[in-house]
């Protein structure tokens, strides 16, 4: 029985992938480093560092730990300031809906994100005091698909993995939703995910069960 449901927050709750598109495109050409759509659709959920190596990945010399840290840096501190641009409009379609029939069976909701602006942006679209419990990219060490951001969750919660839910739109996410042990909804790319449960339209039903 589902006692709880945790959601990823970019894609499944509101849309940042553009503000992330410019974030890293406009570090890249700083840095003489090309980047695309394609690119930048790899690094759908996962960590800020990892998305950062797989764009130095063809890059014309060797940066050292010092020098990602800073790249980092100069690519949220202009996606931070693109993030005030958020409200409560960006909040996806059905997504209002959905967190309040939840609340109203009485079934827990968090927030299980890598990134670590989700308390951010979750004040600016209205949505920081809805959720029970959030667990995001600082207080984890690892990013999906290690389940480390749902089990906390989930902990915060106090339930158990078998009684979680994971909602998510990457593929990263779903496998890290099974290697927790929870079920896993899919919806955008993760649907073509082979180790899904179910799509996020049925979520509601199967919760009732």
């Amino acid at each position: 029985m589902i006692k709880g449901v945790i959601f990823d927050l970019d894609g499944v709750i509101v849309s940042t992938d553009q503000l992330h598109y410019k974030s890293w495109k406009r570090m890249a050409d700083k840095e003489h480093i090309y980047f695309d759509d394609t690119i930048n659709h790899r690094l759908r959920g996962i960590s800020r560092m990892a998305s950062l190596d797989i764009i130095l990945e063809i890059a014309q010399k060797k940066y050292t730990d010092q020098e990602k840290l800073e790249l980092a840096k100069y690519k949220n501190d202009y996606y931070v300031t693109l993030l005030e641009e958020l409200s409560e409009k960006d909040i996806l379609p059905g997504v209002m809906n959905i967190l309040e029939i939840l609340k109203r069976m009485n079934i827990k909701i968090a927030i299980g994100s890598s990134s670590r602006n989700a308390k951010k942006i979750l004040k600016n679209i209205g949505l920081f005091d809805t959720f029970e419990a959030i667990s995001d990219g600082t207080n984890i060490s690892k990013s999906k698909p290690d389940p480390e951001v749902f089990l906390k969750a989930a902990k915060m919660l106090n339930i158990s993995p078998s009684e979680s839910a994971v909602v998510e739109d990457a593929l990263s996410g779903i496998e890290a939703a099974k290697n927790a042990g929870m079920t896993a909804f899919a919806t955008g790319d993760a649907k073509s995910s082979p180790i899904k449960d179910y799509d996020f339209e049925d979520l509601l039903e199967i919760c009732k069960k």
